[in-house]
């Protein structure tokens, strides 16, 4: 029985040390710290960055692994969704923006002297789809 503990104890770490080792070089090779310091002109707070980056990991670990449960109003969950698709848009422009995809796209496509209402258009068609699920889908 002991054995059993140990191995999944075992299995459990090295699992969560492969992908926390992931999740860094996902980081890294996008180059979002650095990137986020440029676009924000703040390189004085890098470090702040990268601690808010480490400690949201660890909290965001810890509540994945207990039974939490948060009775929050309604208009606390607001800004915590809009944070999580600050986040989540964040994460999707800055690998766009490495694989250099969306200029590709516009040169292929053949609009090349349009690329910010082929953003637009990405925009409004993601914020158009997110609603239509979160409407028709969410309460059936």
């Amino acid at each position: 029985m002991i054995i059993n503990t140990i191995i999944l104890v075992f299995i459990g770490f090295a699992g969560g040390l492969i992908v926390g080792c992931g999740f860094v070089a996902f980081l890294t090779v996008l180059g979002i710290v650095p990137r986020l310091t440029q676009l924000t002109k703040t390189h004085q707070k890098i470090y702040q960055y990268e601690w808010s980056i480490v400690l949201g990991t660890i909290f965001g670990n810890w509540v994945s692994l207990q039974d939490t449960t948060f009775y929050l109003s309604p208009i606390f969950l607001i800004p915590i969704g809009l944070f999580c698709g600050v986040f989540v848009g964040m994460l999707a422009a800055a690998l766009t923006e490495v694989v250099n995809v969306i200029p590709i796209l516009t040169k292929r496509i053949g609009v090349d002297g349009h690329l910010i209402v082929a953003l637009m258009a990405i925009v409004f068609g993601k914020v158009c789809g997110s609603l239509f699920h979160w409407i028709y889908f969410v309460d059936r």
